[in-house]
């Protein structure tokens, strides 16, 4: 009544057009994401556990494609196979968990001290993950006292992995915003510049 100015809010968009007043029917109207579960499985190991009278329960969050018993899988990069036994969530056993599920998952033959966080499991007969060599990443040096040239080595955390990197070439500087090269084979950079740099681990990274 003292907004008589507001009429409401519309959308429109191919699966179906919505509108409202409210916040609430703002939230309504949110479609939710289409999981990944196409793409092949990845999961991320958080923690690895030894529970007496079931084994060695690895645990993390599914990011891509989807994890059921029986399915036999490899942990990346130590490269060792083994089959799940059983999955589970929040202590009830799932027939399936699909991305975003934070899941325990029991393995046969494999003690706990052959697995750690940071190694990624994966389906082994369908696109199994494998420890990079190098990769390619688009770097932002948000607050650096002095100048980075090649050869610095920080540690990098991706997903659940803890590794030094190396820098091992510095390709080119980039414009923050636009992405476009402002210079080629840069001698260093610091603090306020983006770069695309190809990076060395120190060990296998997944």
């Amino acid at each position: 009544t003292n907004m008589p100015w507001f009429k409401g809010w519309k959308i429109e968009r191919k699966e179906g057009n919505a509108e409202g007043k409210t916040l609430i029917d703002a939230l309504d109207a949110i479609l939710p994401p289409t999981r990944p579960t196409e793409k092949p499985l990845r999961l991320p190991l958080q923690d690895v556990y030894k529970i007496g009278g079931i084994g060695t329960v690895p645990v993390g969050r599914v990011e891509t494609g989807v994890l059921k018993p029986g399915t036999v899988v490899v942990f990346a990069p130590a490269n060792i196979t083994t089959e799940v036994k059983s999955v589970e969530m929040h202590h009830e056993a799932l027939v399936e968990a699909v991305p975003g599920d934070n899941v325990g998952f029991n393995v046969k033959n494999v003690s706990v001290k052959e697995l750690r966080r940071g190694y990624v499991a994966g389906d082994s007969k369908a696109a199994p993950p494998k420890g990079a060599a190098d990769f390619t990443a688009q770097v932002i040096v948000l607050n650096h006292p002095g100048q980075i040239s090649n050869g610095y080595t920080p540690v990098l955390d991706c997903h659940t992995a803890h590794i030094a990197c190396k820098f091992a070439e510095i390709k080119e500087k980039v414009d923050r915003r636009s992405g476009k090269t402002t210079e080629e084979n840069p001698k260093f950079i610091k603090s306020g510049d983006a770069a695309i740099v190809n990076l060395v681990p120190s060990k296998p990274l997944c």
